[in-house]
């Protein structure tokens, strides 16, 4: 163990939640361990401030529900302690052994999957046990020193990611901890270490065992976190993409121009924005965006086989939408305004005044209309439709209604929409 002194490493109390203080002075008090460990710790040394506080202590799961009034336990594989604070939930974890001790407590599947691990230790087996030597770090409230027990201080200087023990058992063990690498390498702008970056590739397929929820939120926390552009092209390099969003790799690959990716990318970057500028971004919106390059294939393949824009649009939304549920459960609170956003994209070519008012009401017009925006990255065909819906946005209702021409038809000086016959979606894509 290597113990960093207060007057050696860069970590004020300061920085620390109040709330976190609240439980380490408490555990302390009541003559438990009491440690901050984890990422607050790692991005603390980095001058980075932490989203979330975490602790480590030698008190139980049930010893903590007894010293905290507003504890509550979860979980089953890993059994934890939430200690509520209003909107702040401080999570506390018993330090755990990395080895069964014939209690039952820890369960591992055939392949190596960890399928329970409650069986509980010491601080050092607790080390050990935890992914990335970054994440072992411990910050003790006793003297206010760092506990460095797997050379994770010196990777934090260095900014390496490196797993602990051997990375292709730890991959078996944990599937997702090959999606997280690729996250704490984008969010920290590290270089994942060499033997912790080999594997990856080769057992990417490991994915396929892990329940499509789980998938749902890894996929949130990778692409909602203010690094989505980096943690696509590190899917991607690593293999892992295919896994994830299959459908969206085949399209990609068989979009001879790149326009698809170029609108893709755009999108990423934009959600980048907005996470820095603390702006919310809907999982609905962000699936719209990854999942648009499969559906623009799907909606081109199907159009190129006579079917018309309407039968078509909703036949690749269903395609692409129950394909997609096999990897990653999208939820319908997310996977029907998705839908929505896709199918809106033709209406905003329209100038008939009923359509026109039906459009700006719709609840998902916003979301549509920003996406639409996305799409001029690649083409400008629809300059003028989004000129225009910008100039209906900004007039009240009776400028509004003031640009349409007598009877409520068209839009004064444009030709009268035909009624009957086939649209068609400009996409830019190849069917191949």
């Amino acid at each position: 163990m290597r113990i960093i002194s207060r007057d050696q490493h860069c970590i004020s109390r300061r920085s620390i939640s109040p709330n976190a203080l609240r439980v380490l002075y408490r555990l302390r008090d009541a003559g438990f361990a009491a440690y901050l460990v984890g990422g607050a710790v790692r991005d603390l040394l980095l001058g980075r401030n932490p989203k979330d506080f975490d602790v480590a202590t030698d008190a139980t799961p049930d010893q903590l529900k007894q010293l905290f009034r507003n504890c509550r336990l979860i979980g089953r594989r890993f059994r934890l302690a939430h200690i509520v604070f209003g909107q702040e939930i401080i999570e506390v974890a018993t330090f755990r052994a990395n080895d069964d001790d014939g209690s039952g407590d820890r369960k591992v599947h055939d392949g190596g999957l960890l399928l329970r691990d409650n069986v509980y230790g010491s601080i050092e087996d607790d080390a050990i046990r935890r992914d990335f030597t970054t994440n072992a770090l411990y910050y003790a409230i006793s003297d206010f020193s760092v506990r460095d027990y797997i050379g994770g201080f010196e990777d934090v200087q260095q900014r390496v990611l490196r797993l602990i023990g051997d990375p292709e058992q730890r991959y078996r063990e944990d599937p997702v901890r090959m999606l997280r690498a690729i996250r704490l390498s984008a969010k920290l702008e590290f270089a994942i270490e060499e033997a912790t970056a080999e594997p990856i590739a080769r057992l990417a397929g490991l994915l396929a065992e892990v329940a499509p929820a789980r998938l749902f939120e890894e996929t949130l926390k990778l692409f909602l976190s203010g690094h989505a552009v980096a943690s696509f092209e590190g899917l991607e390099r690593f293999g892992l993409l295919d896994m994830l969003l299959p459908q969206v790799v085949e399209a990609l690959r068989s979009n001879r121009n790149g326009a698809l990716r170029r609108v893709l990318i755009e999108g990423l970057r934009s959600t980048d924005a907005r996470v820095e500028a603390d702006e919310s971004v809907s999982p609905a919106f962000l699936f719209a965006l990854l999942l648009w390059p499969a559906y623009c294939r799907a909606l081109a393949v199907l159009q190129s086989q006579g079917m018309s824009l309407e039968e078509a649009q909703q036949r690749a939304a269903d395609r692409v939408t129950l394909n997609q549920m096999q990897t990653i459960a999208l939820p319908r609170r997310f996977s029907l305004p998705m839908r929505e956003i896709w199918l809106m994209q033709p209406r905003f070519s329209t100038r008939q005044r009923k359509r026109v008012f039906r459009l700006l009401a719709h609840p998902r017009f916003r979301a549509a209309y920003d996406f639409m925006m996305l799409r001029q990255v690649v083409s400008d065909e629809h300059a003028a439709d989004m000129a225009f819906w910008r100039e209906v946005q900004q007039k009240s209702g009776d400028e509004l209604a003031e640009i349409f021409g007598p009877g409520g038809g068209a839009v004064e000086g444009e030709a009268p929409p035909r009624r009957r016959g086939r649209r068609r979606l400009t996409i830019t894509v190849d069917p191949e």
